[in-house]
Order: C-alpha cells, then sequence, then structure tokens
C-alpha cells in the first residue's frame, strides 16, 4: 500500500473544546497540531492517520478509506487509543504527559502538553553543523535522565519501539523527553494477517525486522544504544538486518574510543548486540554505568624547571671538592695498605 499526503486540519478549527493553530509536525502514521485549550494553555494534539491506510483532501475533516483498509485502520485506532490511555497513567518529568484523548472525524485525537525546545537529532545536526561533538557529560547526563522516563514506561508494561534521537526532544531547560511512542504504529502484513511495528532503520533491533521478534525491554535498549552511538558519530549505526552479513560496526568502536571513554564506548556496544542475550536486559543496568564517571586521565608530570648557569657551576664546584677528597683519602689508603704489606 503506498503511502498518500494527507491534508492537515484547517487552522482556527474548533475541534472537542480545542483550537487548532497549526501543523508542527507529520509523518506516516499521525500529525501533530499546535492547539489551545479553552484556558488559552497551548497543548499539542496528535491525530491518528495512517498514509498507507486512509486519505483526506484539502477541505475535507473525515479521512476516506477503502472498505478494504477500514478492518486494519480500526485495529490500530484501537491500539492508538489504548496507548493513549495507558500513556495517560504516566507522570513523569521525562515522559511525555498525555492530558486527554477524544474521538472526532472518525478517527482519534491524543492531547499532550506542550513542551518549548527541540529534538535531540536537531541539537545533534546543530553541532555537527559548527564542527562541534557532543561531549560525554552531555551525553550521560541526558540519557540518565531519558533512562529514568524509559524505566517508568517498562514499569507500566509498555515499550516505546521507536527511540531515537528524533524522538528525544530537549526542552528549553536541557531536560530530555520522551515522546512519539511508536507502539500503536502499525502496518498491514498481507501474508499474515495481523500488525506489527514499524521501525526505523539504524536504531531498530534485529527483532523487530521479524514478524515473529521476540520484543521486551531489550529491544528499547538496542535503541538506546543506537541513539547514544547516533550523539557521539553524528549518524545512526548500521542497519541491524545488514550487520547479519557483514558487520561493519568494530571500525566505528575503535574511532570512538580516540573522543570517548572506553567505558562509554564499551556500553554502547553491550547495546547494540544483535543477540538478544548478549544485550543489558534492564534500563537499571544501563544507568548504572552512565552514573559512574569516567575515569580520570592519569596526570601528567609537571616539566621540572630550567637549571641555571649559577647552579650548574655551584654543582660543578661541589663535585670537584667531592672528587679531591675521594682522592686524597684514596691515597693515604694505599700507604697504610702499603705499610702493613711490608714485613
Amino acid at each position: 500500500m503506498a503511502a498518500q499526503n494527507n491534508a492537515p486540519l484547517p487552522n482556527g478549527l474548533e475541534i472537542a473544546g480545542y483550537r487548532i493553530v497549526k501543523k508542527i509536525a507529520s509523518g506516516g502514521f499521525s500529525i501533530v497540531y499546535l492547539a489551545y485549550d479553552a484556558d488559552g494553555n497551548a497543548v499539542a494534539i496528535k491525530e491518528y492517520l495512517p498514509s498507507a491506510l486512509a486519505l483526506r483532501q484539502t477541505g475535507d475533516l473525515v479521512p476516506d478509506i477503502s472498505a478494504a483498509n477500514l478492518p486494519i485502520f480500526r485495529i490500530g485506532l484501537k491500539c492508538f487509543f489504548e496507548e493513549g490511555r495507558a500513556l495517560a497513567r504516566i507522570a513523569h518529568t521525562n515522559v511525555v504527559r498525555v492530558l486527554n484523548f477524544f474521538r472526532a472525524n472518525e478517527t482519534v485525537y491524543m492531547v499532550m502538553a506542550y513542551e518549548s525546545g527541540a529534538s535531540l537529532q536537531d541539537y545533534i545536526q546543530r553541532q555537527r553543523t559548527k564542527g562541534l561533538k557532543l561531549s560525554e557529560g552531555f551525553i550521560r547526563q541526558n540519557f540518565i535522565q531519558v533512562l529514568n522516563g524509559l524505566r517508568e514506561v517498562h514499569a507500566n508494561k509498555l515499550l516505546h519501539l521507536d527511540l531515537k534521537p528524533a524522538n528525544i526532544y530537549l526542552r528549553t531547560d536541557g531536560t530530555p523527553l520522551l515522546l512519539d511512542f511508536g507502539a500503536a504504529r502499525q502496518t498491514f502484513n498481507a501474508d499474515q494477517p495481523k500488525l506489527t511495528p514499524m521501525y526505523t532503520p539504524g536504531f531498530a533491533p534485529p527483532e523487530l525486522y521479524s514478524k515473529h521478534g521476540n520484543l521486551g525491554p531489550w529491544t528499547d535498549i538496542y535503541s538506546i544504544g543506537a541513539s547514544l552511538f547516533a550523539c557521539m558519530v553524528g549518524a545512526p549505526p548500521q542497519p541491524a538486518d545488514q550487520r547479519h552479513d557483514v558487520d561493519k560496526m568494530e571500525q566505528h568502536y575503535t574511532q570512538m574510543e580516540q573522543t570517548y571513554s572506553a567505558e562509554l564506548v564499551k556500553l554502547v556496544r553491550w547495546c547494540l548486540a544483535t543477540d538478544i542475550l548478549a544485550r543489558p536486559q534492564s534500563v537499571f543496568a544501563l544507568q548504572k554505568v552512565l552514573q559512574a564517571a569516567p575515569p580520570a586521565p592519569a596526570p601528567m608530570l609537571a616539566p621540572e624547571a630550567p637549571v641555571g648557569a649559577s647552579t650548574l657551576a655551584r654543582w660543578s664546584d661541589q663535585l670537584r671538592g667531592l672528587a679531591g677528597r675521594l682522592g686524597a683519602g684514596r691515597k693515604k689508603n694505599d700507604v697504610n695498605a702499603t705499610n702493613t704489606l711490608q714485613p
């Protein structure tokens, strides 16, 4: 099924007590709008509108969904609704806050707290444009907080399934926020009547490429490793499906150690293991490594002060005097030894 370009809701539209200001993001799965509630508070509203299943023309509110696509559209809609309800139970500073969700225009809308800032992906690109790399301190501090949020998500029996720098939002105060969960991001598989998660190449582990992949916390952990890698290198790692044939990651790890501590590189390598059992099995294990400060480099010895000519002359006189005394002593001993040996 080919993706279609869906028209966003018109600016100024009043819907369920919210006024749409403008579209702020869109993708193959949904459209996100900036809106205001009845009290004038800014909110972000995500509209479930998978472009592979539904088409909305300019001027329309209700999308056109073919009879063939309708069953799968409704299943995805149900997943989206249930995900919103689950996220609404989570109140954590590092997880997007879901305030409300409602049905309208034969689809579902998720209302979230609006935050000023930019994505981690945008921040990486800006730094790279300046010829700068992200510092290890910045990476450790931000991902400790990202993992705090992810632990809360996993504790609520949810998986993110689409972790990447584009889905890690940096508020204006620098604190990170997990958003755009992929648990309800689905696609129809024609030879198997079920929903399977979509994925982002480079950030998706091997199990997301498989129809029967074993998904769990380790799935998000692989994506955390890929996000760390992107922060350090400026680009995503080699896609997991390509690593099965020729794994080119080792050369990247070697280069990364020229800028970052061996401990941080080892952590990334651990997360990016293609074998599920070779990865960390819980977020807590990662946090312990990130919270441990990297070993300080060996202190450089201060260079000795240059020796002046007067000091050298004084040392030379002292050595000559010592040599003279030693010579006199040897002569006296030789005389004594000769007298002793005489009959």
